[in-house]
């Protein structure tokens, strides 16, 4: 049996309703993908003598790309007021928690003012403010996702 990967492509801008959408999917998601892999394990400890109907089993990794306003996620001088849930400190918990990577498209994050320390040196930028836990790639990188069996969420 075939596993999907699901990729969810985040284009929209944090403060869009559409960009908390994206992460309530992410925690569903990925919650649901410990939950199910925390009973294949007790069922391993088990029943150790059939293994192969249990990688089937398995959920797929979710994979995660920001692009366009969705870059905005990834700075980490992107004010927010109190009584408003800070989407890109959520994003970091969740990368945290999963070992989730949070790859940015380089160029549209550096249009809109976001840049890691290498990008600053090489465009003469005066300094970074890339979040933690964000990397800026390539759309070489979302390409790469895209390969294989690949379902594609946008939000």
């Amino acid at each position: 049996m075939t596993t999907t990967t699901p990729l969810l492509l985040i284009t929209a801008d944090p403060s869009h309703p559409l960009a908390h959408l994206a992460l309530r999917y992410a925690r569903t998601y990925l919650a649901n993908t410990d939950t199910n892999n925390n009973d294949t394990n007790n069922n391993n400890e088990t029943d150790s003598s059939d293994n192969s109907d249990n990688n089937e089993n398995v959920p797929a990794p979710l994979h995660v790309f920001f692009y366009a306003d969705a870059a905005n996620t990834a700075n980490r001088l992107r004010w927010q007021s109190a009584d408003q849930m800070n989407i890109t400190q959520e994003w970091q918990k969740l990368a945290a928690q999963y070992q989730l990577t949070l790859p940015v498209c380089v160029s549209t994050a550096l249009s809109r003012g976001i840049s890691d320390s290498e990008n600053s040196t090489r465009h003469q930028l005066d300094s970074e403010n890339l979040a933690a836990g964000f990397k800026l790639v390539g759309l070489s990188e979302l390409a790469m996702m895209m390969q294989g069996n690949c379902r594609l969420l946008q939000l």
